[in-house]
């Protein structure tokens, strides 16, 4: 677990990040063979006029932080990570589960305009990183 040494402040509803948070770890506790790492970290950033995440500037700059959620489980090939993310769809049927946790947090992430990014983790398995805004 690594937290950054300044305060984040989600900018946005308390339940809403503790089932993003949930469902991230549910999933990756569920799959790790032995090892799961937690990231919460300032970035820096901008919004588009649609309210969507861009890459680093200074105009436009507000808020944001990052949560890396990662394991050393089987992961997800790159090529089914977007279906992973449909509501109800479970890529192996091997382990308990509804298709939901997934389908939610790309849900949430959207609804606050947000990024999630499904990746390859050096640890071997999955990488969830999800970018929001922060108040400071």
């Amino acid at each position: 677990l690594s937290l950054p040494a300044v305060d984040i402040v989600f900018a946005g509803e308390r339940e809403d990040l503790e089932e993003l948070l949930g469902n991230l770890l549910d999933n990756a506790m569920k799959w790790a063979k032995s090892a799961v790492a937690v990231t919460v970290a300032p970035i820096s950033g901008k919004m588009t006029g649609s309210g969507k995440m861009t890459g680093s500037g200074k105009e436009g700059a507000v808020n944001l932080f990052e949560i890396s959620i990662e394991d050393d489980g089987p992961g997800i090939p790159e090529d089914k990570a977007r279906e992973a993310l449909k509501r109800g769809r479970r890529l192996d049927e091997t382990k308990p589960g509804t298709g939901l946790g997934l389908a939610i947090v790309a849900d949430l992430v959207n609804e606050y305009g947000g990024v999630l990014a499904l990746e390859r983790s050096s640890m071997g398995g999955l990488k969830a990183v999800v970018r929001l805004r922060s108040l400071h």
